[in-house]
């Protein structure tokens, strides 16, 4: 349906969506299981309607049925979803100070992110101070290709191999640059390179000029659950500073970051 603004600009939203989204929003501020008619008179639908509704959002674990009462409350998947979004803001916090200790230490871009099925999902980033800045599509909120980052490719090399199959499977792995590895043999290949060194090294896989090497975060379970990076332009990020000073920069806070979160084993 289209719904019109105060400021006469149109929000287009879905109607059954915004129904569901209604039926979850009454039970999460009723605290306690409701009777289909109830829900029915607090949503303004009639019960064929939110019968309905209710029967897709159980099916998918939003919602579930207490089998005694025939009463509905909110599942344990939304429990699951508060979670891990808490999670992240928790991660978010505590990465802050070591994304501005790399900053410090070398006066590029440091980024936070995670990995979302294909794409990597950026969760907090410090910005260089550098007059030169070059361009870069990685934002706080932004997605990007996990095989065409440096974050990525890190969060990717820490996934089973059967995993790693699924999520790459019957798709074309997109080239945006000369430097994206579009063959999945390839990218394979470069997987385990990660896994072996223990970082990634993107050289203008998804934005031509720009430069970036990324460690891994471990939790006390030494589960890899985020990627730190430091990315700028190739003319300060050359091979040399590269290799023989920016790579063991990032690994360090890396593995500063991985201790704090209770990670006690070895960190390259």
């Amino acid at each position: 349906m289209t719904r019109e603004k105060n400021n006469g600009e149109e929000n287009k939203t879905v109607q059954a969506v915004e129904r569901a989204l209604a039926i979850m929003d009454v039970l999460a501020a009723a605290g306690v299981p409701m009777a289909i008619s109830d829900l029915a008179d607090r949503v303004q639908l009639n019960i064929s309607t939110v019968h309905r509704l209710l029967g897709t959002l159980i099916v998918n674990g939003y919602i579930e049925q207490e089998p005694e009462t025939s009463r509905y409350k909110l599942g344990l998947k939304l429990f699951v979803m508060g979670k891990t979004a808490l999670y992240a803001k928790d991660l978010q916090s505590i990465a802050r100070p070591f994304l501005e200790e790399l900053v410090k230490s070398c006066n590029e871009t440091a980024n936070l992110a995670v990995l979302d099925g294909r794409d990597v999902v950026y969760i907090d980033q410090v910005e260089s101070s550098n007059i030169v800045i070059v361009r870069m599509f990685a934002r706080v909120g932004s997605r990007g290709p996990a095989h065409a980052t440096g974050s990525g490719k890190m969060l990717l090399s820490a996934l089973p191999e059967d995993e790693l199959e699924k999520i790459f499977a019957g798709i074309q792995l997109e080239q945006y640059t000369s430097e994206t590895i579009t063959d999945k043999a390839m990218l394979k290949k470069e997987l385990q390179r990660i896994r072996r060194q223990g970082y990634a090294i993107d050289l203008g896989e998804r934005d031509a000029d720009v430069r970036c090497v990324a460690a891994p975060i471990r939790n006390h379970e030494g589960k890899v659950i985020a990627a730190i990076s430091v990315s700028g332009p190739h003319t300060r990020i050359t091979n040399y500073y590269l290799n023989n000073e920016l790579v063991d920069i990032v690994l360090n806070v890396a593995g500063q970051m991985s201790r704090r979160l209770g990670y006690a084993g070895e960190i390259k």
